[in-house]
């Protein structure tokens, strides 16, 4: 794993080999949606380092035991919309109680701006710890407006996880906001005339849900 400007890059043999798999125009519909959730709980083993923890006793057959568990309601999860989603079981395979929030952004295909049409988020979730999922990190822009939209709820620790990013977008959302970590799987080449990633894997959430 490479740390590199508050951007942590997995360098991971098993990672590498399902991003593989997730590439190929064959891959299934299925098995694209099963490696996308795999390859996020793999991410969320690192990124989930410094949740907050408590102090608890359990009782063992034994003994009372002094023991660390999370912190009730300290990690949020906000996929957005609506790719995202395929990453959301990956989180919670590992971290099943965290709640989940959903920001909805659609790209305008000229000017690939992004542009909200929906955002319900948790109360209290300006306490937690809040990553924000993604699959893709191209342009950057996305990002950059959920990130906007969770500081104006009062959100103060703000994490991006994403399987592939663009060294543009990652460029993009580290100059925006440099205080927000950013954990991706895999660097890619360059953007392409369209936005999308080279070499990249198409349109996520087409091939997530079977749309194209």
């Amino acid at each position: 794993m490479e740390q590199l400007e508050n951007v942590t890059i997995f360098d991971h043999p098993i990672i590498r080999h399902k991003v593989a798999i997730l590439r190929d125009q064959n891959t299934s519909m299925k098995v694209f949606r099963e490696l996308a959730e795999e390859i996020t709980t793999l991410m969320v083993y690192e990124a989930f380092r410094d949740v907050k923890i408590k102090k608890v006793m359990v009782q063992t057959p034994l003994e009372l035991t002094e023991q660390e568990m999370v912190v009730d309601h300290s990690v949020t999860i906000v996929p957005i919309l609506r790719a995202g989603l395929g990453m959301v079981n990956g989180v919670h395979s590992l971290f099943p109680t965290a709640r989940v929030g959903h920001i909805g952004l659609y790209r305008d295909e000229e000017t690939l701006e992004p542009h909200e049409y929906y955002c319900k988020l948790p109360d209290g979730i300006e306490d937690s710890v809040v990553f924000l999922l993604d699959p893709m990190l191209a342009t950057g822009g996305s990002a950059i407006d959920a990130i906007t939209l969770l500081k104006k709820r009062g959100c103060k620790d703000i994490r991006c996880m994403h399987i592939i990013g663009a060294p543009e977008g990652i460029k993009a959302v580290h100059e925006k906001y440099p205080e927000v970590p950013i954990y991706v799987s895999t660097v890619d080449r360059e953007l392409n005339a369209n936005g999308y990633i080279l070499p990249g894997l198409g349109d996520a959430g087409d091939r997530l849900f079977g749309t194209k």
